[in-house]
């Protein structure tokens, strides 16, 4: 199964300025998802950002937040983003398939994101370098319970190649820098 750009959206999953410092790898994770948002926007790929429960847990981290024009994060109180409906909606007018995600924390609001897509129809891509939780343990077992309910588990680099699909062209060299 090829996953296409014409038929991918993405999520970008909670990344906020309370939460991110207690999680496992946060730095990583924040600047793998920046890259990925770079490049799933030179593809042309729609992106959607959701904040949990903004009061408590903060803004969505400037240098994530800087990369939208027009940022108008979904707020969500719900674990799962399939639980908001502005989220639903939004999702829904993309007409795609795929849906790449990325964010944090993976063993709450990424994966009960994951199964709802599944039981959808939707193929959750789970970019496994882009998410996190505070503890490892939780981390590791969430992408194996995501893998083993049918998610795509990819990296970043992997995931990017594939929606470029051709090399030699301005589009393969713009996303080559985002990834070396």
């Amino acid at each position: 199964m090829r996953i296409l750009k014409e038929e991918t959206a993405a999520v970008v999953i909670d990344i906020q300025e309370k939460l991110l410092p207690h999680i496992f790898e946060g730095k990583e994770v924040m600047e793998n998802s920046i890259r990925l948002i770079e490049g799933l926007k030179i593809l042309s790929v729609p992106v959607m950002v959701t904040q949990q429960y903004t009061r408590g847990l903060g803004q969505t981290v400037q240098p994530v937040a800087q990369l939208f024009d027009d940022f108008h994060p979904v707020e969500k109180i719900s674990f799962s983003c399939c639980d908001e409906t502005l989220f639903r909606e939004e999702l829904d007018k993309t007409q795609r398939k795929y849906v790449i995600i990325c964010g944090i924390e993976a063993h709450v609001c990424v994966l009960q994101t994951c199964l709802d897509l599944l039981s959808e129809g939707k193929v959750p891509v789970v970019v496994r370098d882009c998410i996190s939780s505070r503890k490892a343990i939780d981390r590791e077992t969430s992408v194996e319970r995501m893998r083993q309910e049918g998610a795509v588990i990819t990296t970043l680099e992997s995931i990017l190649f594939e929606l470029t699909r051709l090399a030699g062209n301005p589009v393969f060299k713009a996303i080559s820098g985002i990834v070396k």
